[in-house]
């Protein structure tokens, strides 16, 4: 493999592992949202426990995912430095805007929502969690405009070799972003709600002593997989027109063909499974009293993501050779004087990292949903101070 072929590898790697954080962040945020709203309303206690546990899930993925997404920053710069120097003045408006508007934000109040418990007001303390969801929803928009536009080039002039941008508003209008981003919002909505099924069925089948609380998760998940597909689904379909009038070869050639053939074949028998098997085996709780199906529903909780990254790499590799379709090539877009070894090295240390930080996430949910709701330390009371010995010489 040569260079670029080297360096786009590289990317594609890390990019899959990123997108396996962002997904399950955009599906859980909103459902956190909305249970802790509805623990402020009634008060019940129950929805309290539900918004620390699944609470914590988000945390972990989202402080794991944080460092994912800054290797993502750097490669720009070490292996893509002509994407940089020929379009970076608009590829770079919505990055930026994404780092100082969106991720900023977005920290700052799921710090204040993580330290506030029993601290802030209850109805600050919930606008804290709300404005976490819609700052990282503004998030997957930048970095979608900013994808749309390498997909389609609008809003922008070549001056003096570069890309110069002339119409702001012309991103957020990008026929590749208007149908792709409602697309990606669902497929996290998708997978976040598979993962509450998945770590509800895994405590129904071991007879948790917790059964109302993972009864109503599973409830919960079932539902939230059905609003996902109908979205997924839908804005999925409705981006064929749209990609054929700006890439008519966008689904020629063998990864990109492979890859929508596996997405949609895993989200079609998803969503069919969602619509016509789970959700009508909520009613009365069927699905939660039918222990056979609780080992199917962990079974399936990571096929979302895998039809996740089959549509990530038919929307990147189908544009190739093209890194700004029609303007820049990827050849042209490579670092000069970038070696074999140089991609070789970076490739190996970045892998590794995401690699182990993606197994660390998986590890560590993993033993948070085994632990269950009662070892949560998300919002728990203060521990008490210990009272420092008196020195005998004192007295």
């Amino acid at each position: 493999m040569d260079v670029a072929g080297l360096a786009r590898l590289q990317f594609a790697v890390t990019g899959s592992l990123h997108f396996l954080f962002v997904v399950l962040t955009l599906g859980l945020a909103p459902l956190v949202a909305i249970m802790h709203t509805r623990y402020a309303i009634t008060g019940n206690p129950l929805l309290e426990r539900m918004t620390r546990f699944w609470g914590q899930i988000y945390v972990i993925n989202y402080a794991l995912g944080i460092v994912t997404g800054l290797v993502m920053e750097f490669q720009f710069g070490l292996s893509w430095s002509g994407l940089s120097h020929y379009a970076g003045d608009v590829f770079g408006a919505p990055l930026a805007l994404e780092t100082l508007l969106a991720f900023f934000l977005e920290s700052t109040f799921l710090g204040l929502w993580i330290f506030g418990w029993h601290r802030l007001p209850r109805r600050l303390h919930v606008a804290c969690i709300w404005l976490v969801t819609l700052t990282a929803y503004a998030s997957a928009l930048f970095i979608m405009v900013a994808n749309s536009f390498l997909q389609n080039p609008v809003g922008a002039a070549e001056e003096g070799g570069r890309l110069v941008l002339r119409d702001f508003g012309a991103l957020f209008t990008n026929p590749s972003l208007v149908f792709a981003l409602p697309h990606v919002l669902g497929a996290g909505l998708w997978a976040g709600g598979f993962v509450v099924m998945g770590a509800s069925a895994y405590h129904l089948f071991r007879r948790t002593q917790e059964r109302e609380f993972f009864t109503r998760s599973l409830r919960i998940g079932v539902l939230t997989s059905l609003a996902g597909s109908l979205i997924t689904v839908a804005f999925g379909f409705a981006q064929f027109g749209p990609i054929h009038s700006v890439q008519p070869g966008k689904f020629e050639g063998v990864i990109p063909g492979l890859s929508l053939g596996l997405m949609i074949l895993i989200g079609e028998l998803l969503q069919l499974a969602v619509m016509f098997v789970l959700a009508p085996l909520l009613i009365r709780d069927l699905l939660a009293r039918w222990r056979w199906l609780h080992p199917i529903l962990m079974a399936m909780t990571p096929l979302p993501f895998a039809a996740a990254i089959a549509g990530w790499l038919v929307r990147e590799v189908g544009r190739q050779p093209w890194l700004v379709y029609g303007k820049l090539s990827v050849a042209d877009a490579l670092t000069p004087g970038l070696t074999r070894a140089d991609v070789i090295a970076s490739f190996a240390g970045f892998a590794g990292v995401l690699g182990l930080l993606a197994v660390v996430d998986y590890a560590l949910i993993a033993r948070a949903v085994r632990r269950g709701p009662g070892q949560v330390a998300l919002g728990g009371a203060d521990l008490p101070l210990a009272a420092e010995p008196v020195p005998a010489n004192s007295l």
